[in-house]
């Protein structure tokens, strides 16, 4: 029988009237014979046994997956049956405004966007009757990655050789949008056996971003509700040109998730025209609970894995030479692209240790023996003078560092986690500001916002999760720069600062005339100690 997703007009039936409602008319699960549980159904409607949606996306996950928590009552695991192969069709709607169509996450099996259900765990017997599990899906990217290998040689931009494994029908043969950004380099590249993730995955640390004034390296692969994704931490940040990207939404913190205008709005009862929209309009605007999960401020981690300073030694095969290359945090700041204007950390004295040379005294960035790195170059594997990135060999150690920090920038950022209500617009990538007003006396403060966790954020992960008649988001969000300057000591020294270095001692603890001895202690119920 034709592939059709019934009920797919049911969407429009119900009005959304508030930020947070979602039209779910129906969640199809489809038995490896195409149909549901009668032969003349095209899927079985599971919509009202479900407990509990979820749906993830991450810029650090190839593919998007999800969950149902379903109480069922008529055998469908073994009626169905049910047996981890198979396919589950839907389209979760949410509104904006009145003036604005209706966004929609659409995973319809009609349009080739369907979910493949890979597992069934949890299953628990609650009654004679009931029985509760969950389904695990995913694209079906996700098990064709599982089920085929690449073993090829590429040549040309690494953007063509990511469409070409993205497409083929040996490989992915992906029906979806791929979103790519052109990469300023190409090389020739054998991929040796690989899943055809693994194979881009090696594509994207040596792909080069093609932005204006732009040194950076590595790309991201990733899958949102919207498609796939292949492109640089940067392109995040800024357009081609290097201007700041758009925020898709603006965010507030405001306490019990109240604002004046839909305050005022509840109080006159009034659902109809402007007030309507505006009440959806600000109250998506609303954070519920918001908290840091991490900060820049881990100085130590950051400092170990080669964020501030790192060395790259880089081995030559070809002609047995090697060199070394310091990369600097503060000094190659301009040669990247980043969501706020100043770093994430000053560059002011930490030590007493002096710069070789100079008088001055080391800032975080000045010791790249903090993480020491080794790699081969690939000059002439392909009969090619370049290096690992297709670019002169001398490029290859500051561009490895350039990536290792940059990476380190967002997974060890600073990263905020935030309760929203639910919008289908939203997806992993998208640029929001987030207004965070400062915690002093609001007398005092005057409504400052905070200087270093407000401003400008990318979402690098959704959970999208329906459950008890509401659609909310649970977004990550990550910075890699700050929207204000945290000060700078000047041509201060960390000596005027510490103070005069004193020099430390060592002392023989046998040789010391004050060391203490001690008695064995006495027990408090008799005479007997430990040792008698």
């Amino acid at each position: 029988m034709p592939l059709q997703d019934l009920n797919v007009g049911a969407s429009n039936n119900k009005q959304l009237e508030f930020a947070g409602d979602y039209h779910l008319p129906f969640i199809h699960l489809i038995n490896h014979t195409g149909e549901g549980v009668r032969s003349e159904t095209h899927g079985e409607n599971i919509v009202h046994i479900m407990n509990e949606f979820n749906i993830y996306e991450s810029v650090f996950d190839a593919c998007v997956t999800g969950s149902i928590v379903v109480t069922d009552t008529q055998n469908l695991i073994s009626n169905l049956p049910i047996q981890g192969t198979e396919r589950l069709s839907f389209q979760l709607t949410t509104k904006i405004d009145n003036e604005t169509k209706d966004t929609v996450i659409n995973c319809l099996e009609s349009h080739g966007k369907e979910m493949h259900v890979y597992a069934i765990t949890d299953k628990r017997q609650l009654s004679d009757t009931v029985m509760t599990y969950t389904i695990h899906f995913a694209s079906r990217e996700f098990v064709r990655n599982l089920r085929t290998r690449v073993s090829e040689s590429f040549s040309g931009r690494m953007d063509q050789m990511v469409n070409k494994i993205f497409t083929d029908p040996d490989y992915l043969d992906s029906q979806k949008t791929l979103h790519f950004q052109q990469t300023r380099n190409q090389d020739k590249i054998v991929v040796p056996n690989l899943n055809p993730f693994a194979a881009i995955s090696m594509i994207c640390k040596r792909s080069l971003p093609e932005i204006e004034r732009s040194k950076g390296a590595g790309y991201l692969f990733y899958e949102t509700t919207k498609g796939f994704h292949f492109r640089s931490w940067e392109s995040l940040c800024v357009d081609k040109g290097g201007n700041l990207r758009d925020a898709v939404q603006f965010f507030r913190y405001v306490q019990g998730n109240r604002d004046p205008i839909t305050t005022k709005m509840d109080r006159d009862n009034s659902t109809v025209g402007q007030q309507r929209t505006d009440r959806i309009t600000e109250t998506y605007k609303n954070v519920r609970d918001y908290r840091f999960t991490n900060n820049f401020h881990d100085v130590a981690a950051n400092t170990a894995m080669g964020t501030y300073g790192h060395r790259v030694i880089t081995h030559n095969i070809y002609n047995k030479s090697y060199r070394e290359d310091d990369y600097h945090y503060h000094n190659r700041w301009n040669e990247t692209s980043h969501l706020e204007d100043f770093p994430s950390i000053v560059d002011s004295p930490v030590d007493y240790d002096t710069k070789d040379g100079t008088p001055y005294q080391k800032g975080v960035s000045d010791y790249p023996e903090a993480r020491i790195s080794v790699q081969s170059t690939t000059q002439f594997a392909h009969n090619e003078g370049t290096g690992s990135y297709g670019t002169p060999v001398e490029d290859d150690g500051i561009l490895e560092g350039a990536r290792v920090s940059q990476l380190n920038k967002i997974a060890h950022g600073t990263q905020l986690e935030m309760t929203v209500n639910g919008q289908a617009r939203l997806s992993a990538g998208d640029v929001i500001d987030f207004d965070l007003q400062s915690v002093e006396n609001r007398k005092d403060s005057q409504g400052r916002l905070d200087p270093q966790y407000s401003g400008r954020y990318i979402i690098t992960a959704i959970r999208h999760r329906v459950a008890q008649n509401k659609f909310i988001q649970v977004l990550t969000c990550v910075k890699d720069s700050s929207k204000s300057g945290f000060g700078y000591s000047g041509n201060k020294s960390f000596t005027e600062m510490a103070g005069i270095k004193q020099k430390g001692r060592s002392i023989d603890i046998n040789q010391e005339d004050d060391y203490p001895t001690h008695e064995a202690p006495k027990n408090r119920l008799g005479s007997w100690h430990p040792g008698v």
